[in-house]
């Protein structure tokens, strides 16, 4: 997977991932990893699949509604894309947090519902929930940042408090951040989020 690593200055803080919205790509994010931990590892990885051109981490038919076996997969090819990239860049595997927004706030998820060890944590601007109807992992000692509008017309407001109690219902600790603002990815969401890090 095409991607950007950038090694941090202090090796015990946890690795970044950053994850694009549709149509971004691995440089779109580092401006928020800035904010959030300058001192960390980043690991920014652009989706493998093109949707009229622009870069998405897996398909969708419509939109909000997920092609949900090649959703499993691409969960499937980022974990194992992970799990290489640790030894590559030789950082803790254990100790990840990603940071996603919309497409890649759902990938993000997406690792969080089918893979108990693929990340510590998460900051998700505006997800959606990746599956429904199945069991996720126990993500005892996993936290989660949501950062959602109370005016978003593509993910609603139901859509973020159904992830966050799924999540919750698997024993993550969820914390949830509302701006009244649309499906944007705001400078006080970024920042409400950088002081739920620093509690971390």
């Amino acid at each position: 997977m095409k991607h950007i690593f950038q090694k941090g200055k202090d090796h015990n803080k946890p690795t970044l991932l950053l994850l694009h919205g549709t149509g971004g790509d691995e440089s779109n994010l580092l401006p928020i990893a800035e904010i959030i931990d300058k001192e960390a590892s980043v690991l920014s990885v652009r989706g493998n699949v093109l949707e009229n051109g622009m870069p998405r981490y897996f398909k969708r038919l419509a939109e909000g509604v997920f092609d949900e076996e090649d959703l499993i997969f691409r969960t499937k090819e980022l974990n194992e894309f992970l799990n290489q990239a640790a030894q590559k860049y030789e950082f803790n595997r254990n100790n990840m947090i990603a940071i996603g927004y919309s497409n890649g706030a759902n990938i993000a998820a997406s690792l969080l519902f089918h893979y108990q060890d693929a990340l510590k944590g998460a900051i998700l601007h505006h997800p959606m929930v990746p599956r429904r109807g199945i069991d996720l992992p126990d993500l005892s000692g996993k936290s989660v940042f949501i950062a959602a509008g109370t005016n978003d017309p593509i993910c609603p407001p139901e859509e973020s408090e159904e992830l966050q109690t799924l999540l919750e219902g698997a024993n993550a600790k969820v914390e949830i951040h509302w701006e009244n603002r649309g499906h944007q990815l705001t400078l006080e969401e970024v920042e409400a989020a950088s002081k739920w890090y620093s509690r971390l």
